[in-house]
């Protein structure tokens, strides 16, 4: 009896094995090198010249071959201007770009260049985020703080 019962168990704990099962990994980290020149110039130039616009409170709107229309319908001068001088206040004179990682998203065939900020003040790290699909248009534009890590 007791070896009918060890035998159930040892069946009941091989029959709950966890099975490794194949996952379609839909989003992949690529190379600058393996990307389309066009849709790296199009989120550097995009992204630089939206903060710039904090530098010399000037932007010029983007076009129809540029950006969505969600993109330009949410880009405007207004929203830019109020953007900028909270990040001014906060994080001085923009300075640069510097390219961090390239994501391709298979399903979607959309692209996001995510970009460290250069800033003056270096107390705080900000990244820039921009999306490009698969017809060379920017689809969307975003920033965000860095957490710092503890030391």
């Amino acid at each position: 009896m007791k070896k009918i019962i060890l035998l159930l168990g040892i069946a009941l704990l091989v029959s709950c094995k966890s099975k490794n099962g194949t996952t379609d990994r839909s989003i992949e980290m690529v190379k600058a090198e393996d990307v389309d020149k066009v849709k790296s110039d199009r989120a550097y130039e995009l992204g630089k010249r939206v903060l710039e616009a904090c530098n010399t409170s000037r932007f010029k709107p983007f076009s129809s071959n540029e950006a969505t229309e969600k993109v330009r319908q949410n880009a405007t001068k207004e929203k830019i201007s109020s953007t900028c001088q909270k990040i001014n206040q906060r994080y001085g004179r923009f300075k640069g770009l510097n390219l961090i990682d390239i994501t391709h998203n298979k399903n979607t065939d959309e692209y996001v260049f995510r970009y460290s900020i250069d800033y003056e003040k270096k107390y705080f790290k900000k990244e820039l985020k921009v999306t490009v699909n698969g017809e060379n248009k920017v689809s969307g534009i975003a920033t965000q703080e860095v957490p710092q890590k503890p030391m």
